[in-house]
């Protein structure tokens, strides 16, 4: 697989490049951290290993892109889930392509094929709803793997909420016969306006999250107030290290 130019940030790889050297003729697993995942991570080893094990790892997030430039004084740009997403759809339309939306409800994703039949005509669209629960048994996820497999997609987009979207997809992914394989979860909603995303406005400003906040505080009042301030103390903690290193080795 092609390689692409990532930065350190503790035991991951985060893309540095822009979205436009990203390709989807030879498998490979696609997925997000946030500030959220990050801090989640370290108390899940299956979601660590999940992340950790990415093809490409997309900082999704201001708070990552803020940890990249303060632990290792790089630039980086913010990449969302739903920017890869019109990313792989704009390409797939163009070469008529075919996609697959694994995850979320039937009526969530009825209106991301009625949305693609006016948007991006020439994608051949597949989609499938596993049943809703924590874990998925291994006739679920058979059957999940099955479907996918008779559609043949060149993206496979799953959306089954963080970490267990990324831990099905690392556990399951040689098994799929797919291209690309981008775990994207809320995106689903997005595209399919069940929940509207900030606007460009907002986003460009940096402050996608605390629109967020303001329009589902009950949701993502954990998410910012109390996984934000642990995400701040592991970067200090982080930058510590860094010090005392550099001083033993001078």
């Amino acid at each position: 697989m092609q390689k692409f130019s990532t930065v350190p940030l503790s035991d991951y790889s985060i893309l540095s490049c822009q979205l436009d050297e990203l390709k989807f003729d030879s498998k490979c697993v696609i997925n997000t951290v946030n500030q959220y995942s990050y801090v989640i991570a370290e108390k899940d080893k299956e979601f660590k290993d999940a992340l950790s094990n990415s093809d490409i790892l997309l900082p999704d997030g201001v708070g990552i892109v803020a940890a990249v430039k303060f632990l290792n004084k790089q630039d980086i740009k913010k990449i969302a889930g739903a920017d890869v997403h019109s990313y792989f759809l704009n390409k797939l339309n163009a070469v008529n392509g075919s996609c697959f939306y694994l995850g979320s409800s039937e009526v969530t994703l009825a209106k991301i094929k009625e949305k693609m039949s006016r948007e991006f005509p020439n994608i051949r669209v597949g989609t499938y709803s596993p049943p809703f629960k924590s874990s998925f048994s291994k006739e679920d996820t058979d059957k999940m793997v099955e479907v996918v497999n008779q559609f043949r997609p060149d993206v496979l987009f799953v959306g089954m909420t963080a970490p267990k979207q990324e831990v099905w997809t690392h556990l399951n992914k040689d098994r799929l016969e797919v291209g690309a394989i981008c775990a994207i979860g809320a995106v689903f909603d997005f595209y399919a306006e069940t929940i509207s995303r900030p606007s460009k406005f907002w986003i460009d400003l940096g402050l996608e999250w605390f629109i967020r906040l303001v329009k589902e505080p009950r949701r993502m009042a954990k998410r910012y107030v109390v996984y934000g301030p642990a995400f701040v103390w592991m970067l200090l903690r982080s930058k510590l290290n860094q010090s005392l290193l550099k001083g033993a080795q001078a």
